[in-house]
């Protein structure tokens, strides 16, 4: 499988949201990745459920939906209601992962799990196998434009070979500060998603910048 890119709608323009996910629907990118953001888990507030309707009344594509949120449990349902095909959540976030893991896919979506940049791969080693996707974030999250964090490289490799040790099918998506610079090495180190916010939106031609990054 060649890898996918995931436009991150956080860094659209929120004045003209319907013409930029008619350019996500028009381009050579797979996902949406939709970051839902609540001010107490990370120290930023994005947007919620009327909005993620609105992506979804539009979206031609799979929504990925990326919550940093406190106790996530609370809204599986209503999120698949919004429009979500893979639903990820923290693993910092959740006390008990494995439940929240069976609760998404009970509800019939895609189970992703994310980890901030100090957790460890192999905290996932007893669920990875019932894992569809692991977002690893290459910046703390909350904001957009951050800087890279080079570590992602072997924390990648290594979930990468986990993976393989454990017969698990997730895909391995990166989130933050992907670019033109580093988005080679990450699909070398094992990546098999790229989520690209400011390259793609902060370029001058996004659908031109999405299919630079679906080239290997």
């Amino acid at each position: 499988m060649s890898h996918l890119v995931a436009p991150s709608v956080l860094s659209a323009d929120f004045g003209n949201l319907q013409r930029d996910i008619e350019l996500i629907n028009n381009s050579e990118a797979d996902w949406f990745h939709i970051d839902i953001m609540d001010g107490a888990f990370v120290p930023n507030i994005s947007f919620g459920f009327p909005v993620l309707k609105a992506i979804q009344k539009h979206a031609k594509k799979t929504l990925d939906v990326h919550l940093m949120i406190v106790d996530p449990d609370r809204y599986t349902q209503m999120f698949k209601d919004a429009g979500a095909d893979i639903l990820t959540v923290h693993l910092e976030a959740c006390a008990h992962l494995h439940r929240s893991i069976q609760n998404i896919k009970n509800a019939g979506m895609k189970a992703g799990v994310a980890l901030n940049p100090h957790t460890s791969v192999h905290l996932l080693e007893d669920v990875i196998a019932d894992i569809d996707l692991v977002c690893v974030m290459s910046v703390n999250p909350g904001f957009g434009g951050q800087k890279f964090i080079e570590n992602t490289y072997a924390k990648v490799a290594a979930l990468k070979k986990l993976i393989i040790e454990k017969n698990s099918k997730a895909l391995i998506e990166i989130d933050g500060g992907v670019d033109m610079n580093n988005y080679k090495k990450l699909l070398a180190a094992g990546a098999d998603v790229l989520v690209a916010g400011n390259t793609v939106f902060g370029s001058a031609d996004p659908a031109k910048a999405i299919k630079q990054l679906k080239q290997i």
